[in-house]
């Protein structure tokens, strides 16, 4: 049933829905905040991207070499981009700037930002203490680059192609 709550708007009453409460964010809970980090790295897809190899070995890569950073690059209109190395990013970051870029960063496609801001602060912190916990190892991702430059690695094109007309 709803429930009409009588507003004054410009003079007049009129019968308007109260306005929506802000969604509710959902939090994983665990017994640690390692725990709960490892299972966000599984479920979120961080691994698809950020370890090498990991969804062509159907994801039975050793945890000691998740995260580590793709030298793959994803080609767009943006340049070309390339997942980074989570585990170097945690130790040059503070756990509040961590936080703090899960919730506003939006560039680098074809990272999915929506994702992490949908998170709560609590599991953005059990993120970053998983990473650092799995201490530093592994290259840095090479850097992105700019529409029209030419990468000398692999890369994935992210531009759709229309099918051939008969």
């Amino acid at each position: 049933m709803k429930v009409f709550a009588p507003l004054l708007f410009t003079g007049l009453l009129c019968a308007c829905a109260p306005p929506a409460s802000p969604p509710a964010i959902a939090e994983v809970a665990g017994p640690s905040d390692i725990e709960i980090g490892r299972y966000l790295i599984r479920i979120g897809g961080c691994n698809d991207c950020h370890t090498p190899g990991y969804l062509q070995a159907d994801g039975k890569i050793p945890e000691s070499q998740w995260l580590t950073g793709n030298p793959v690059g994803f080609r767009g209109p943006w340049g070309v981009t390339y997942a980074s190395n989570l585990r170097l990013t945690t130790q040059t970051l503070s756990e509040d700037d961590w936080a703090e870029m899960l919730t506003h960063r939006s560039d680098a496609p074809p990272m999915p930002w929506p994702i992490t801001r949908a998170m709560s602060p609590a599991n953005h912190r059990a993120l970053y203490r998983y990473n650092r916990s799995l201490r530093p190892a592994g290259p840095a991702a090479p850097q992105r680059l700019a529409p029209g430059e030419k990468p000398s690695t692999p890369v994935i094109d992210m531009v759709p192609v229309a099918p051939d007309a008969p």
